[in-house]
């Protein structure tokens, strides 16, 4: 059997921005079954001004939501997970189990500021790498900094981190102008993940097939491949397939957003 796994989900109720009630949490989980996927890690927001979700809200909701699944036999395995703002003390806090690891694996999943890559991010990553754990940068298409000047994520992929593209970016959900830039970060090799990052049903949903099939329409079956895989060695634990990045020319922001 296919593991189709998403990385990157919001689908614990009414602790951030994603679904508010239990019912809405499982009607996307049903959802999650129509689009193909087989296993999906919960990454509630962790340290984001506005949403901070625990580590034992993470464990007691993902327990209600897998009797919820084994009730309505649904045929889908959860995994605890957060997706983190990058923070100077997140080595510190994942080394005391304060905020949760992707599936249980050395892999984090890391969110950059939406319009800068912090000058310390570099830092957090040779920090978080010495402490054995594999950051991967979540949707760095929507990165306005990342967008004018993609080097400074291949700069990011030389310190050991990875990327994630969500699914909606891909199938033009976020705009033509983040599509484009989406398809040029995995032609130049710097993509190594996938996540539909969903929130609910109407304004942010799945589009995890859609997203995968754009990808093979425009002739990336090798990236569709890799990147499958890729998730799936997430939830084994292994090391990654990685391809040598080249470098993207540099944008003018206007062209971008």
């Amino acid at each position: 059997m296919i593991r189709l796994i998403d990385i990157h989900t919001h689908i614990l109720f009414d602790v951030d921005d994603g679904p508010r009630t239990e019912e809405e949490s499982l009607q996307m989980l049903k959802q999650a079954v129509k689009e193909g996927i087989t296993e999906i890690i919960s990454t509630s927001h962790a340290l984001k001004p506005h949403y901070d979700v625990s580590y034992s809200t993470v464990e007691r909701q993902l327990e209600h939501l897998s009797k919820l699944i084994e009730q309505n036999d649904i045929p889908l395995t959860l995994h605890s997970g957060h997706e983190i703002r990058l923070n100077d003390k997140l080595d510190n806090l994942l080394n005391h189990k304060q905020i949760h690891v992707l599936a249980n694996s050395n892999y984090v999943l890391i969110e950059l500021p939406s319009n800068m890559v912090p000058a310390y991010t570099k830092d957090m990553i040779i920090a978080l790498k010495s402490s054995g754990y594999t950051p991967i940068i979540a949707h760095p298409e929507r990165n306005r900094a990342i967008a004018e000047q993609p080097r400074k994520l291949e700069q990011l992929i030389r310190e050991g981190a990875l990327a994630q593209i969500t699914a909606g970016s891909l199938t033009g959900h976020f705009g033509k102008a983040v599509q484009k830039l989406s398809l040029d970060l995995v032609r130049a090799n710097y993509i190594h993940t996938y996540g539909s990052d969903v929130h609910n049903l109407t304004t942010r949903p799945f589009l995890f097939f859609k997203g995968l099939y754009y990808l093979e329409k425009n002739k990336e079956l090798d990236a569709v491949d890799i990147l499958l895989k890729n998730n799936e060695r997430i939830i084994k634990n292994e090391q990654m397939i990685m391809l040598e990045p080249y470098e993207i020319t540099r944008r003018k922001w206007w062209s971008i957003f």
